[in-house]
């Protein structure tokens, strides 16, 4: 057999599992003579060999292919090809620093955008590498730009970054800043930095109106009363800032996004609402009233409020169809507490009897207003649990006020505050850029 037949025959062992450690070997042990007939595999969005497999064979055989797959990548036209050749570049990590750092200046968005993918790839050796990076804070291709800004955050040269916010250039100021914010948070920022946010803020609260919260996953207490510092301390809340409505809301939805882990640093900050048509709002998934670390906190909560304030609420809605969950207390008890989340467990947090918006939306389904989940028949159960998905913010506006409704014309009185929870009174919080 020819050396390139046998060549073509190893690389179409690529794309069977079985084979595939065998002809990398061997097409590793080929060198140079092999890199051509790999590399096109790797640029046909077509092939059935990975591009990580193409990628690994051909940074085996050694350096010298990087500049064959950059040549690659920079003719790519299709956003199939360049995706594949793009991934098998940006792996071949701190040997290809200073080049990945020379490609930041090419005239085509998408091999600046790959560039900075493999100093993404570099990890901590990638911090020589951060002022090359500054100018494509500002680059014209908004991709490009968000890429940097991740990858500064990563490397997280803060030093770099106070020298744009101090020096300039202008068109870069803006984004430094937001990057330091994401790097750090506030101690992130130099005092001068510090006092003009506090500035901002002042001068948007003047005007500050109500704005509805518009987040994938929200959590919220609703008490009707105005008493917005007695609800701080009766939750036992510390450290409470005065903050608009997007600035809250937008706190709120990234901790919302927030991972839970052994720290639980997503419950850490809520955000209390001025007084709206008579409620008060907390914000935050510190209230999420079905959270297994949370759940048994939240109706203690509700009952102390409700004693004090007549009644208190707490809700989640999932508004991409991630269910819904209630609970009502009244003068110190609780009239109802009601999930359906898809979770297997939901049913044995249920209390109390079924409210009469339930059995009404029951009624409006054709099913029965009172029901057992352990007898209920399949059918049933399924129309019941996708119906009740989306019921949370009905029921919060036919037993009061729901925060989705409030608007520009919402009766409001005070301002909003954001507050910490007892989860954060002993740490950090975490750092973050957010809209004021």
């Amino acid at each position: 057999m020819a050396a390139a037949e046998y060549l073509d025959e190893l690389v179409r062992d690529l794309a069977v599992a079985e084979r595939r450690p065998a002809a990398s070997a061997a097409l590793v042990a080929a060198g140079a003579e092999a890199a051509p007939a790999v590399l096109r595999e790797l640029v046909d969005e077509s092939s059935p060999v990975p591009s990580y497999v193409a990628g690994a064979v051909l940074r085996g055989i050694g350096m010298g292919t990087f500049d064959m797959v950059f040549e690659a990548l920079v003719a790519a036209r299709n956003p199939g090809a360049r995706r594949r050749i793009g991934r098998a570049y940006c792996d071949y990590g701190t040997a290809a620093l200073s080049r990945y750092t020379a490609a930041l200046s090419h005239p085509d968005a998408h091999v600046r955008h790959a560039a900075v993918g493999g100093i993404r790839s570099c990890g901590p050796d990638a911090l020589p590498a951060a002022g090359a990076l500054l100018p494509l804070l500002g680059d014209r291709d908004a991709e490009v730009a968000e890429a940097a800004g991740t990858v500064l955050m990563l490397v997280g040269d803060a030093v770099v970054l106070r020298r744009v916010r101090r020096d300039g250039p202008g068109r870069l100021r803006s984004r430094a800043l937001a990057v330091l914010a994401d790097i750090g948070g506030e101690s992130a920022l130099s005092d001068r930095d510090r006092a003009a946010v506090e500035r901002l803020l002042r001068i948007k609260l003047i005007g500050d109106r109500p704005v509805a919260p518009d987040a994938c996953w929200m959590h919220w207490l609703a008490i009707p009363s105005g008493d917005q510092a007695g609800i701080i301390a009766a939750l036992g809340l510390a450290g409470p800032r005065q903050v608009t409505f997007t600035l809250g809301n937008d706190v709120v939805d990234s901790d919302a996004h927030g991972r839970l882990d052994a720290d639980h640093d997503c419950f850490d900050r809520v955000f209390v609402t001025p007084e709206l048509d008579g409620w008060t709002f907390v914000m935050g998934r510190w209230c999420d009233p079905c959270d297994p670390d949370r759940c048994d906190d939240v109706l203690r909560l509700c009952g102390l409020l409700s004693s004090r304030y007549g009644r208190a609420q707490a809700y989640y809605y999932g508004a991409q169809g991630d269910g819904s969950a209630w609970l009502l207390a009244e003068d110190g008890v609780v009239v109802r507490r009601y999930c359906e989340t898809g979770k297997g467990d939901d049913e044995l947090l249920t209390l109390g009897e079924p409210l009469p918006l339930e059995r009404l939306r029951r009624a409006e389904l054709g099913l029965a207003s009172d029901w057992d989940t352990a007898e209920e028949e399949q059918d049933a159960e399924d129309e019941w649990k996708w119906a009740a998905f989306d019921l949370a913010p009905r029921i919060a506006a036919a037993y009061g006020v729901s925060p989705l409704a409030i608007g520009a014309d919402t009766l409001m009185r005070g301002t909003g505050v954001l507050a910490l929870t007892p989860y954060a009174t002993s740490r950090t919080l975490p750092a973050g850029a957010y809209r004021i």
